[in-house]
């Protein structure tokens, strides 16, 4: 885990946090917290599931050149 692995993280839960006010203007402490946590999952999710479909194309491409 790098430094841009955090930050595109941090950058997930401040998006997640935006979005929620935008849509509740009047949301509380505890929904701001959900949402922030939210974000900052998916967005690791997100990077986690990039790189592997990355490395699934890398070895299918690798595979390919073989044959």
């Amino acid at each position: 885990m790098g430094i841009l692995d955090k930050v595109g993280e941090v950058v997930g839960a401040v998006a997640a946090v935006e979005a929620l006010e935008k849509v509740d203007s009047d949301a509380g402490l505890l929904a701001k917290a959900a949402a922030a946590v939210a974000g900052f999952e998916g967005a690791g999710k997100l990077e986690e599931t990039l790189e592997k479909k990355d490395d699934d194309t890398q070895a299918t491409d690798g595979a390919d050149s073989q044959a």
